[in-house]
């Protein structure tokens, strides 16, 4: 299996990797094709696929701030079971941002991802595909070592319509076991940053943001 990034819409393997993500994701967490021309584009941002022969089995999104020295993964498809697909992601990806962190001068801080909580969403079926269960996803997180940011979560719709998406925990992987809490200020620069790229957000979102503002520090709890 080879582990490749897609930098063009343009590639066969990005139309293979969005009908994939339209199988796996409900429409309010797909960006549309060609909305993904730039992201692709961008340096910062790093989509790699796995690789069988010619078929797309799995793919994994992720960016490095090199300024902060954390990651954010956008997110994790695995498409069958039985092909060690989430072990061969996860550790591509951390070779890959201990590599960018390292050119930077730094080791990894850690890295933030979002996780359905299927203790209040029951109705996604992620393409039926079981190791995509939201149960199985979020013990795997846990496993890998992310806790959940201890904030009531929300996040502005990737249809850009102004929608609340609730049912989600914003966590955190730390690469130092002790570290138990994260600045707010940390929490909050970095999601103005990442939804920078959508105009049209929800009060309840900024409502999150500006509570996060009176915040000195915000805990990390487990999943």
């Amino acid at each position: 299996m080879d582990y490749i990034r897609i930098t063009s819409i343009d590639d066969p393997n990005f139309r293979k990797l969005h009908n994939l993500m339209g199988e796996i994701f409900p429409p309010e967490e797909v960006l549309e094709y060609e909305l993904w021309k730039e992201p692709l584009e961008d340096p910062s941002i790093r989509v790699f696929v796995a690789v069988d022969g010619d078929k797309v089995l799995g793919a994994t999104e992720y960016r490095y701030y090199p300024d902060w020295n954390i990651a954010m993964t956008d997110f994790t498809i695995i498409s069958k079971p039985g092909h060690s697909l989430g072990r061969f992601l996860a550790q591509n990806r951390l070779k890959d941002l201990q590599q960018l962190a390292s050119k930077n001068g730094k080791e990894l801080y850690g890295m933030f991802a979002e996780i359905y909580d299927p203790y209040r969403v029951e109705h996604h079926e992620f393409g039926g595909v079981k190791v995509m269960d939201p149960f199985v996803r979020r013990e795997v997180l846990s496993h890998l070592g992310y806790n959940r940011i201890d904030i009531s979560y929300v996040h502005p719709s990737w249809e850009n319509n102004g929608e609340a998406v609730t049912g989600l925990d914003l966590c955190f992987m730390p690469l130092d076991e002790n570290i138990d809490a994260l600045p707010a200020n940390l929490v909050k620069d970095f999601l103005t940053t990442y939804y920078s790229i959508l105009s049209n957000k929800p009060k309840e979102w900024f409502e999150m943001i500006d509570r996060l503002g009176d915040k000195g520090e915000v805990s990390l709890l487990p999943l």
